[in-house]
């Protein structure tokens, strides 16, 4: 047996290792009262302790979830059909921008920001987005005070993919474009972390079929630069449809779609320490379609598909921390 010790010692540390890769805490069902509405390619952001599910196919009422009572309500149904946005919250209310209207695959995209005001129900108009840099399923983040949007395709689910970085000025209303990005993605969400911005993920639609043509390139702009670089790692399991987000020190990216029939339910996280990637519990099941909410250390998914395209759901789960 002492023989054998140097030749086991690797392969227990590998399961050790691995064990621990897959330690950082699980993913359950979120039960509540109340029944929000299947919807997918839509949003899901907190706001000021509830969260909202909102856009997506087809006009639908905006469905809200009380995490202290653990039920449902629900908010007026935007002007509009919007999906394909990343949303984000700025002054007590939800912005949507870079997002899609109308129905596949010749969905155009919307030519105004449009907001959300959760305190009187209320849609609102926003300014106009300049004509020649109107996308939809773009990466949107706020920073500073400002709205930023990233990539995104011109022309539905067919073609016109973009690298365009933009910055838009709450205070003032004005326009600024930024140097583009590395490459064009769609079907992507942007994450903000330690003041640079993650790609990771996405696709080019349109481009050899509808699904395939996923981008395994992760970019990054640090704004104390103001450049992007591209990482040596790409993501290891290039996908679109992905929901992202800054935890614990590190940006997630969850769920997604490829061309196979089921939605992935991998998890996989980008360290910026080093740049490197690693696993983590994945999903229950495969999810695509939605975005994450981040509220008291716990992330959770709401509706999205769970097949290629299509096949909605309105389940919630939650991941918890073991750290």
């Amino acid at each position: 047996m002492n023989g054998l010790l140097p030749l086991l010692l690797p392969l227990i540390l590998g399961l050790g290792a691995g064990i621990g890769a897959l330690s950082q805490g699980s993913w359950t069902s979120v039960e509540s009262t109340g029944s929000p509405s299947p919807r997918h390619e839509h949003a899901f952001v907190e706001l000021d302790g509830a969260f909202y599910a909102l856009g997506g196919r087809r006009v639908q009422p905006i469905d809200i979830f009380d995490p202290r009572t653990q039920s449902w309500s629900q908010g007026s149904p935007p002007p509009l059909q919007l999906h394909h946005f990343q949303a984000v919250t700025w002054d007590h209310r939800i912005v949507i921008a870079g997002a899609f209207t109308g129905n596949f695959p010749a969905e155009e995209p919307v030519d105004r920001i449009f907001y959300y005001d959760p305190r009187q129900d209320e849609w609102q108009e926003g300014p106009l987005i300049p004509e020649p840099r109107r996308r939809g399923s773009a990466g949107a983040f706020i920073r500073d005070g400002k709205l930023y949007l990233v990539s995104g395709l011109i022309d539905g689910h067919r073609s016109g993919w973009v690298p365009w970085f933009d910055e838009y000025d709450f205070a003032t209303g004005k326009w600024r474009q930024l140097p583009d990005a590395p490459r064009s993605r769609d079907h992507f969400q942007a994450v903000l972390i330690e003041d640079k911005v993650i790609l990771a993920g996405g696709r080019r639609s349109g481009a050899d079929g509808v699904f395939k043509q996923v981008v395994p390139e992760v970019d990054c702009y640090d704004f104390e630069t103001g450049e992007w670089t591209t990482l040596a790692d790409p993501i290891p399991t290039p996908r679109a449809g992905t929901s992202a987000l800054a935890f614990q020190g590190k940006v997630l990216v969850i769920g997604g779609e490829t061309h196979r029939p089921q939605a992935n339910a991998e998890v996989e996280a980008l360290d910026p320490a080093d740049w490197t990637w690693s696993d983590w519990p994945p999903l229950p099941h495969g999810r695509h379609a939605t975005q994450p909410v981040l509220h008291e250390g716990c992330i959770y998914l709401q509706a999205g598909s769970i097949r290629r395209g299509g096949r909605e759901t309105n389940s919630m789960i939650r991941f918890r921390s073991d750290q």
